[in-house]
């Protein structure tokens, strides 16, 4: 049986052009001889469409962009992803894989398992099928199933389900599993899934072919992956990732040696996913130059590489915003850095409205000492400057902050938080430096003396970001334990961390809750990000 993959980027609610590329894509692999072609999860809707389902048109219009896919379709069946009305009772509609087949009704599949944790809410909307059987396609008995239809009870945050569509399918005799899926990204799931995947097909003595989706989404990123494993576990094709692409599988016994499957190092990961993240954000929102402020840090040096890579240097501007507290390599690494990227960068000293700040609420100080309110004031000028260039001339301005300071608060609400994007607020500070330093590898992008130096707000002389926060390299895995893994204080000190160090991060991230209900979007890159996946209130007295 020869599977084509249509691996293919599609925009929420853009009928026209997604129906293009699932059309594009089966005419190509029709023609390197597919008997039957698989696309991703509500690939012709796109994924996920959240709310937009309850617009009357939504639906309807989804229905007759299948009607007219159907029209152009030939002998070879197309299994593509879509919304179906569910007629009888239980929530709206039905998340459907439809097989279109010249001269043939469509057949349609619902999804089983519909997963309601961590970003996805698709109970909210489906009603699950109710049975599932194997079909034939191409002379073959196929099960079909749809992303989380597909993964094992182990992988799963919890035991969620009493059914496992797989061993089902495959006990009813299903000799190869079809999967349209729209699995989001973090750092290190591609390998685990088709781990998974591998297991799945030698416990059940079943081959299969996941089809995932790729591109960005609002928040979630789509790393494609996607692969054709055989009944032995292994693998026979694997497509791209982080790039739209198409590829034939052949399900066949082999005597030769099985293509061994490769995986990314986490920092290449890492970076093609923000990349796309990024291109894909602007694309299908309508942007098309950023600005963002450059610091001579770390942070601002990662998103001004990341924003030239997707977006192309010509389209970023960067601007820096000295003041009495700036020290020189902070306006020398900005500049330094943005002749290495090719990326224009713009030199505003905000010295002068800080004054002019400070003398117009003197009278209203008096008898104050200068404190963390004069230190937000510049971040805040700082804010004020780019959203001007940013409303100017049309630039969607970048957020810098990364995920460590946006959990304990460290960050200014009104200035270094303002922006329409942030790029990087799902990744912890050591890990901003072990990106930095693998984007080095060839030749210095980024400057050596920011990679080096302490870091610094540089909101008052001599500071330090360890004159308030405790050591990064003991941050970041204090947050991962709380945020991620949600342990409590005490679990987290029986892991070998200091008392008072433990219970003052617990007690920061908690206050500043509020401030993340008013950041702006960030692209979600682990297991739990900021924003989307994790509600939390705000109003609220729960301690721990």
């Amino acid at each position: 049986m020869k599977v084509g993959l249509a691996q293919i980027n599609p925009t929420v609610g853009d009928f026209a052009a997604n129906s293009a590329a699932i059309l594009a894509a089966y005419s190509s692999l029709v023609k390197s001889g597919a008997e039957v072609v698989l696309t991703p999860e509500l690939a012709l809707p796109g994924y996920p469409p959240l709310d937009l389902l309850f617009k009357s048109r939504f639906v309807p219009q989804n229905l007759a962009a299948l009607d007219a896919l159907h029209a152009q379709i030939g002998e070879v069946p197309l299994l593509v992803g879509c919304v179906d009305v569910n007629t009888g009772p239980g929530r709206p509609f039905r998340n459907t894989a439809a097989i279109l087949e010249r001269g043939k009704p469509i057949r349609k599949i619902s999804k089983s398992l519909l997963p309601t944790y961590d970003v996805f809410d698709e109970a909210r909307y489906f009603q699950p099928a109710e049975k599932n059987e194997p079909v034939e396609i191409a002379g073959i008995r196929c099960g079909v199933t749809i992303c989380e239809d597909i993964w094992s009870r182990e992988y799963l945050p919890r035991p969620l389900y009493d059914c496992d569509p797989l061993a089902s399918l495959a006990a009813q005799g299903a000799k190869v599993i079809l999967n349209l899926s729209a699995s989001p990204f973090e750092v290190g799931k591609p390998r685990r899934r088709f781990e998974m995947l591998a297991a799945r097909a030698r416990t059940h003595r079943v081959a299969i072919a996941y089809c995932n989706t790729v591109g960005g989404n609002d928040q979630l990123i789509f790393d494609g992956n996607s692969f054709a494993i055989s009944e032995t576990g292994e693998c026979l094709a694997q497509l791209a990732p982080f790039r739209t692409e198409s590829a034939l599988a052949e399900f066949k016994i082999q005597n030769s040696k099985f293509k061994i499957p490769s995986f990314q190092c986490a920092e290449e990961e890492l970076f093609d996913a923000l990349v796309l993240g990024t291109r894909d954000y602007f694309a299908k929102c309508g942007f098309k130059s950023a600005v963002l402020g450059l610091s001579g840090g770390i942070d601002s040096a990662v998103t001004a590489v990341i924003g030239a890579a997707a977006l192309g240097a010509e389209n970023v501007l960067g601007v820096t915003m000295p003041t009495r507290y700036s020290s020189e390599g902070s306006v020398g690494d900005s500049l330094q850095l943005a002749a290495a990227l090719g990326i224009r960068c713009l030199t505003i000293p905000i010295e002068k409205s800080f004054t002019a700040l400070k003398e117009q609420m003197a009278p209203f100080f008096e008898g104050k000492p200068e404190d963390v309110t004069e230190e937000n004031m510049q971040p805040r000028l700082r804010g004020m400057t780019l959203m001007a260039l940013s409303n100017k001339f049309g630039h969607l301005l970048l957020t810098t902050g990364n995920k460590s300071e946006l959990a304990v608060g460290y960050c200014t609400l009104y200035g270094d938080m303002c922006g329409g994007l942030a790029l990087i607020s799902d990744v912890p500070k050591m890990m901003i430096y072990q990106l930095a330093r693998w984007l080095n590898r060839d030749r210095e992008i980024i400057p050596a003396a920011t990679i080096e130096k302490p870091p610094s707000a540089e909101l008052r002389p001599d500071q330090r970001d360890q004159d308030t926060l405790p050591p990064y390299e003991i941050l970041d895995p204090i947050l991962e334990l709380l945020i991620e893994e949600h342990l409590s204080p005490d679990e987290i000190i029986a892991r070998g961390f200091d008392a008072q160090t433990v219970r003052w991060v617990v007690k920061r991230v908690a206050q500043n809750e509020y401030k993340r209900a008013q950041a702006v979007p960030g692209l979600k890159v682990t297991s739990k990000a900021f924003g989307v996946g994790r509600k939390m209130p705000v109003a609220q007295r729960f301690t721990e």
